[in-house]
């Protein structure tokens, strides 16, 4: 039978079959690993302990209100200030906002001290951020045929010098069959795909494009070489060849790059984007009003999370003014640990670092130092995301510890205690592993009391100083 010729060359010798690794991905443990979402229900009110999210239940709210407000897609330039204490959360409610978004919508984040190490001006680093976190829904209509592999035939030329291979595939669907000649190329690309009868397949009529969609259901019970990840589908309804739109959603930033450069979409994995000059974007601008008008494409308005916003300066600061006021703008969310501090570039403070004139265009939402018993089930999320058994005694201690000092040197603490457990060959953390590795890390208020006591035998020690400030100015 003609099927028999996939695996054997004309010598009738097997053919060699490359060796096929899987691609296995690693996943790391971070410090917002644990999060899944913003944990609200369907009316926006905040679940106590939902998608790895504890506590700061107004904050989570009124996230939940400006996701609602990116998902409608119709208010650009909106801008959020997310003002709180260290570890209350801050940036762990921007993850969760990223986590609700989806695949599809663009989330772009950055670290404003980024804007300094860049090998471009700073306000061409804010623009490609900008385009970034918006998004172009782009809709094609394309003709598939789409079919369930009745059988495959191909003839082989008899001698090396005469025409190419052709062949025969038949085609079904649950309303009709069809056969269809078969070329090199699609050959090929049945080969490499390695289809047999029995799959069920779409073929891009533009590209020639084979995608495997699974295996007949109505071959479930042939089990010749079928391994535990092969997937069953229906065979398709209706006729063979069908009408089919495909969207694909790519940033205005990847646009800019794939046409400023000549190796084009080369230069996204290459990383090496350069400065794109304002020509080029004002040209793709126009050309995505044009798609828009004919219904082509849509505008994704996505969110541009900028970290530690207070180490912008204040040029950065007024690019931003000017950036939010442009109908492109996406969703601006920014985040800030600071008080009343300099504006960088500046002698004038200001509340969080950030300009009034900017502070006004923000909703600003405000984080909460988290409770005891908040801190009780953040730090039972954290043990079960680092794989670590723990008592509940040990627990206790642990949450005692975090309250005490903070939340972060708490969860810094529930790995450290694990490998002193491990030591002593226990599968269990317990109080003693805890106090063991309290001693051995020294949390801020120890470090600082640490400092003043032995102050004299540190270099640049800079509190004889303040004291001789004080002395001069009692002299005045």
């Amino acid at each position: 039978m003609a099927m028999q010729q996939f695996g054997k060359d004309e010598s009738g010798a097997g053919i060699k079959v490359n060796e096929v690794h899987d691609l296995t991905r690693i996943e790391r443990i971070g410090a917002h690993s644990h999060i899944r979402g913003l944990g609200l229900d369907d009316s926006l009110d905040a679940r106590a302990v939902s998608q790895g999210m504890v506590g700061q239940n107004n904050a989570r709210r009124s996230a939940g209100v400006i996701l609602s407000m990116i998902r409608e897609g119709k208010i650009a330039g909106r801008a959020v200030l997310l003002a709180g204490q260290p570890g209350t959360g801050k940036t762990a409610i921007a993850m969760g906002m990223a986590k609700a978004l989806g695949e599809e919508t663009p989330f772009a984040m950055m670290a404003a001290s980024e804007i300094f190490s860049l090998e471009m001006n700073k306000t061409e680093a804010l623009t490609q951020a900008f385009r970034k976190a918006i998004g172009v829904r782009i809709k094609e209509e394309t003709e598939i045929i789409e079919g369930e592999v009745v059988e495959i035939e191909i003839d082989k030329p008899a001698t090396q010098g005469a025409a190419a291979k052709t062949g025969k595939l038949t085609l079904k669907t649950t309303e009709m069959e069809t056969i269809y000649d078969l070329g090199t190329k699609m050959i090929e690309s049945l080969t490499k795909e390695k289809v047999s009868a029995g799959d069920v397949v779409a073929i891009d009529k533009a590209s020639g494009k084979i995608t495997k969609l699974g295996r007949s259901f109505a071959r479930s019970r042939d089990f010749d070489a079928m391994g535990p990840q092969t997937k069953f589908v229906q065979c398709p309804e209706g006729e063979l060849q069908k009408r089919k739109e495909v969207v694909h959603v790519v940033t205005l930033h990847e646009i800019d790059v794939i046409n400023s450069r000549t190796q084009g979409f080369l230069a996204l994995f290459a990383g090496d984007t350069g400065e794109i000059r304002t020509e080029v974007r004002e040209q793709i601008d126009l050309k995505v009003a044009e798609w828009r008008e004919e219904g082509k494409a849509e505008i994704v308005p996505g969110v541009l999370f900028i970290d530690e916003v207070h180490m912008l300066d204040i040029e950065c600061f007024s690019f931003l003014n000017r950036a939010l006021e442009n109908d492109m703008a996406p969703v601006l969310v920014v985040a800030t640990n600071r008080g009343i501090t300099k504006i960088r570039g500046t002698n004038y403070r200001s509340p969080h670092g950030i300009p009034i004139d900017l502070l006004d265009r923000l909703l600003i939402i405000a984080t909460q130092p988290y409770s005891e018993k908040e801190i009780r089930l953040i730090l039972d999320i954290r043990c079960e995301e680092e794989d670590v058994e723990m008592t509940d005694d040990a627990k206790e201690l642990l949450t005692k510890i975090g309250h005490e000092t903070s939340l972060r040197y708490a969860i810094q603490l529930i790995t450290a205690s694990s490998l002193v457990a491990l030591k002593r060959k226990s599968a269990e953390v317990e109080v003693e592993d805890v106090s063991r590795v309290y001693t051995m890390f020294v949390d801020i208020k120890r470090s600082t009391q640490f400092l003043i006591e032995y102050q004299d035998q540190f270099m640049f020690n800079e509190v004889p100083m303040a004291e001789a400030d004080e002395a001069d100015s009692m002299e005045d």
